[in-house]
């Protein structure tokens, strides 16, 4: 329908996750409307982050420097790792400002369908970091099936080192509606039930 620089403009915003054909001409209009000096900070932004963004050298999450935030901080509590599936999931964590220990991104989950095994997503860093002063690992991947596989895959890896492995709790969200609730998501609820 567009041609030239803003169907170009377009058809690149269309390859990025999420983004539709509807967003993406919203968004190429949006550009197209901005000031230059916008579009330049918006333009460096990205090749900035595409330059200088890496692994941390110890949990594997995004960051520009030699290792993250979490891991520098000292007062952090580096026995005690949470094994995350995407930097995404560590954000998620962090903004409830409660864990207290450091991270460690897999950057994915064990897929056979997809094609995805264990030496395609970051185990064999984490293992590594199992022969430091590590006293529990805690597993919160995602409870899909390809979380359920990848945290069974790691607990099986880890037991055998007598490092405590925990699973984080699933079941009914706050403000959901039991009858709406899948009976899978129910009997986790159930099983893992507290006293109050």
């Amino acid at each position: 329908m567009y041609s030239g620089y803003i169907g170009k403009l377009i058809e690149e915003l269309e390859n990025l996750p999420g983004i539709g054909s509807k967003s993406a001409q919203r968004m190429a209009f949006h550009i197209i409307g901005m000031p230059k000096e916008r579009v330049e900070r918006l333009s460096n932004a990205i090749l900035q982050a595409k330059e200088h963004i890496r692994y941390c050298e110890e949990c594997c999450t995004l960051t520009d420097q030699n290792k993250c935030s979490v891991c520098a901080d000292t007062e952090r509590d580096h026995s005690t790792i949470m094994v995350v599936e995407n930097s995404r999931d560590l954000a998620a964590y962090e903004k409830t400002g409660k864990y207290k220990g450091v991270y460690h991104v897999l950057h994915g989950a064990i897929s056979p369908m997809l094609g995805i095994g264990p030496a395609d997503i970051r185990l064999k860093e984490l293992i590594h970091r199992l022969e430091g002063d590590v006293k529990e690992v805690i597993i919160a991947t995602n409870s899909s099936l390809e979380g359920e596989t990848t945290a069974m895959y790691i607990s099986k890896l880890i037991k055998p080192t007598g490092i405590r492995v925990t699973r984080i709790a699933s079941g009914v969200p706050v403000g959901g509606d039991l009858e709406y609730i899948d009976e899978v998501t129910l009997l986790r609820a159930l099983d893992g039930r507290t006293e109050i």
